[in-house]
């Protein structure tokens, strides 16, 4: 039986696996839509971002629920994953990208002066809000 994380493992684990999760929103035919994407994580609050205007944005617009999923391993020895349930929110304020595009770089690598000094136009981000964390560690078990 794989061994679940507690909250602070799980936000350890988010934040070792930089790089992409799955994110599924609810389409307005109600289906599933489900894109992998960049993702970084501050305090609570899981960010993703991208252009303003794509399917992801408008689904959670509509419809705030969300689900994304982290992997990583190759048996079922080293399988270790999450799933997240929450609630998502646009994020358009020119300030507030600027925020997440720098934080983002940074994370990145990015050197501070080379870091944007302006939201590019365009962006817009996501914020989840974890409601509930669904993990898997075999490495445990």
């Amino acid at each position: 039986m794989p061994v679940s994380f507690t909250r602070e493992e799980a936000y350890e684990y988010l934040d070792s696996r930089p790089g992409w999760l799955v994110l599924t929103t609810i389409g307005g035919n109600e289906y599933p839509h489900s894109v992998p994407i960049g993702y970084f994580r501050i305090g609570d609050g899981i960010y993703v971002g991208g252009r303003d205007g794509t399917q992801r944005l408008k689904n959670v617009e509509r419809n705030p629920k969300v689900s994304a999923v982290v992997e990583s391993g190759g048996s079922m020895q080293d399988i270790r994953g999450l799933l997240i349930q929450g609630n998502a929110e646009v994020i358009r304020d020119p300030a507030r990208v600027l925020e997440l595009m720098r934080e983002a770089g940074r994370r990145r690598g990015t050197s501070d002066d080379q870091l944007p000094k302006e939201a590019r136009p365009g962006v817009a981000y996501i914020r989840i809000r974890p409601r509930r964390f669904v993990s898997w560690d075999y490495t445990r078990s």
